[in-house]
């Protein structure tokens, strides 16, 4: 079962979440502050990380933050204020997904696992694919640039393979959200206008000749394609 490491300073919520994981199989490490989650990451090692957003002292942003200096580990945001700024911020800074607490242990759960099927997606091709200057290669879930690779993490490697799987389909948001999050229904856009933003950045996706987005476009009124190049 993976590893989660949790970062959340309210006692009641910390020992609730980490008792809920525990009984389901899961090797949990909870931690106050985001500085002692830090810490934990050297020797605990986990395989994904429940960071709460309102921390004390260094906030989940921050830490967040921290994080994907030198990693892409999944990352899933708890707030408590699913409808404000921060979570988009949150977003921005590097997390995969985010969870509104409260949240029953099955509904925690099923967002860990969707997030980390992100990294072991069934390969549907082989052999590495070129676009452009970019190198796709879906056995060895990577991307490359220029080859130089590029640290993505899961959520903006699964949106970038499925995109680039069908150059020029246009992707509505919610379909995007169904596809690469596993959120059925009404999901929150925030997600995947987060994950494209960064995702550009990364790409450094603002090579076309008009100055537009190279890789992933906006199709307004509809949603995101990749290509043409």
């Amino acid at each position: 079962m993976p590893r989660v490491l949790l970062i959340e300073d309210d006692p009641s919520v910390r020992e609730g979440v980490e008792l809920g994981l525990r009984r389901r199989g899961h090797e949990v490490l909870a931690a106050g502050t985001g500085e002692a989650g830090l810490a934990s990451l050297k020797s605990f090692h986990p395989d994904l990380v429940l960071l709460d957003l309102m921390l004390p002292g260094m906030n989940g942003v921050q830490v967040c933050r921290k994080i994907r200096e030198t990693s892409q580990l999944p990352i899933i945001m708890l707030t408590a204020r699913g409808d404000d700024f921060d979570v988009v911020i949150g977003l921005e800074a590097g997390a995969d997904d985010y969870i509104v607490k409260p949240a029953r242990t099955e509904v925690i759960e099923a967002r860990i696992r969707a997030v980390l099927r992100r990294l072991a997606d069934p390969v549907t091709r082989s052999g590495p694919e070129f676009h452009g200057e970019l190198a796709l290669d879906r056995a060895g879930l990577t991307a490359a640039r220029n080859g130089e690779r590029l640290a993505l993490a899961p959520s903006e490697l699964k949106l970038l393979l499925h995109l680039a799987a069908s150059p020029e389909q246009v992707f509505s948001r919610q379909q995007l959200l169904e596809s690469v999050w596993e959120h059925s229904y009404h999901g929150d856009a925030r997600l995947v206008d987060a994950c494209v933003r960064r995702l550009r950045q990364k790409l450094g996706d603002t090579a076309g000749p008009d100055g537009a987005p190279r890789y992933i476009q906006t199709v307004r009124g509809f949603g995101y394609r990749f290509g043409p190049l």
